[in-house]
C-alpha cells in the first residue's frame, strides 16, 4: 500500500557512538530510484510515567537541560537499559527520581517524538496509588519534585510554560483520562 512513498538503505555506517546515543549515516534509495543520505540517531527508547495522585494533581519534576540551557517542567522519565521490560523501567525511574512508587500502573501509549531525525520512541504509563519514600537519583542528576493540579499544568502547556513533547502529550492523555473520554489501550505485546 505504502510501497510508493519506501525508502532503502544501500548501505549504513555508524559515525558517532557516545555514552548511549549513536549516530548513523546510510546511503538509500529514494521510490523515484535517486540516492540521498539520512542522517539519524539511534537511541535505547525511554519510559515516561504520568503519576496521578487521587484527588487528580500530578507529581512533576524540574530539571535542567543543558542543550536548551534551561529548567524543563516535565513528567518522571527514562532511558530504558539493555533488554528491560518497559513497565520495569517505568517503576525503577519513578523511584529512583521522585521516591514514590505506585500500586496501580496502566499502559497509555508508545509515541515517538523525533522521527525524522532519531528511531528513539517512548512508552507512557499511567501510575496511581501513589505512595511516597527515599529517591535515589543517579550520580550526577539534579532535579526537584512537586505536585500541580492537572488544570494548572494544562494551562502551562497552554501558555508555553511547559513544551517539552514528551510532557505535554502525557498531560492531554491524562485529561481524557481524567474526564472519562479516552480509556487508555491494552498493552501490545513487546512493550
Amino acid at each position: 500500500m505504502d510501497a510508493h512513498l519506501k525508502e532503502t538503505q544501500k548501505d549504513s555506517r555508524q559515525v558517532y557512538e557516545g555514552h548511549f546515543l549513536k549516530v548513523q549515516k546510510d546511503t538509500i534509495v529514494l521510490p523515484d530510484g535517486k540516492e540521498s543520505t539520512r542522517e539519524y540517531i539511534k537511541h535505547p527508547g525511554a519510559v515516561t510515567v504520568l503519576p496521578l495522585f487521587d484527588d487528580g494533581s500530578v507529581l512533576m519534576e524540574r530539571q535542567f537541560r543543558y542543550p536548551l540551557d534551561r529548567v524543563f517542567i516535565e513528567v518522571p522519565a527514562g532511558k530504558i537499559d539493555p533488554g528491560e521490560d518497559t513497565l520495569e523501567c517505568a517503576k525503577r525511574e519513578l523511584k529512583e527520581e521522585t521516591g514514590y512508587t505506585a500500586t496501580e500502573w496502566q499502559y497509555v501509549c508508545t509515541i515517538h517524538n523525533a522521527i525524522a531525525y532519531s528511531d528513539e520512541h517512548l512508552v507512557l504509563y499511567l501510575a496511581r496509588g501513589l505512595k511516597e519514600g527515599e529517591r535515589e537519583l543517579d550520580e550526577g542528576e539534579f532535579l526537584d519534585v512537586y505536585k500541580a493540579p492537572l488544570a494548572d499544568l494544562l494551562e502551562q502547556v497552554r501558555n508555553g510554560q511547559i513544551t517539552d513533547v514528551k510532557t505535554v502529550i502525557g498531560l492531554f492523555w491524562l485529561e481524557k483520562i481524567v474526564n472519562g473520554s479516552w480509556t487508555p489501550p491494552q498493552r501490545p505485546a513487546g512493550v
